[in-house]
Parts: C-alpha cells; structure tokens; sequence
C-alpha cells in the first residue's frame, strides 16, 4: 500500500506544482483549469484519462464549459500520496500546449 506524504512532503511538492492547492478540510489538493472552449477541456481531460487509467489512479473532477475542477487524493491511504503528486504534474504538463490557466 502506498502511504500518504508528510505535511512537509506535501508542502515541498506543492511548491513545484504551479497552481496547485491544499484542499480545506480535507488530505487533498486541488486546481481548477481554464480553458479556451468546451472543446479544449474535454480534450485534456481525454488525455488525463489515459494517464489515471494507466497508472490505476482516477481523480476526482468536474468539467462545465470550459473549466476542469479537479481534487486528488488516495482513498486507499487516506490523503495525498506521491500517485496524486504524479498525476498533478502528469495534467499540467497536458495542460501547457492548451494554454490553460
């Protein structure tokens, strides 16, 4: 089972994950990204999908229009993880060729 970070390891990971946040209340982080069009939203989130179905972690996230609010956090552990680390950087790195803020 993996285990959850420390609140120093989650502290030090949020500072390399641009736009990324704690989510209050909860072992979570959080990000809303902003997109051009419908279009380009679910495009990105097409992609993120291959990648969570690859590495068996889904985030939790939900789309209008052209914004994609996404949590993530291990159930399984019980907070944040290096899983939600990975694909944290996994979506900003899709998210940059989109222009997405």
């Amino acid at each position: 089972m993996i285990e959850k970070l420390t609140a120093t390891a989650r502290a030090n990971a949020l500072q390399e994950l641009s736009g990324w946040s704690e989510v209050t209340g909860r072992d979570a982080i959080a990000k809303t990204f902003s997109f051009k069009d419908f279009n380009e939203a679910f495009g990105f989130m097409a992609r993120v999908a291959l990648v969570a179905e690859k590495n068996d972690h889904h985030p939790e996230w939900r789309n209008v229009y052209r914004t994609v609010e996404v949590v993530l956090t291990t159930h399984d552990a019980g907070g944040v993880t290096a899983l939600d680390v990975d694909l944290a950087r996994a979506m900003n790195s899709i998210a940059a060729p989109f222009g997405a803020k």
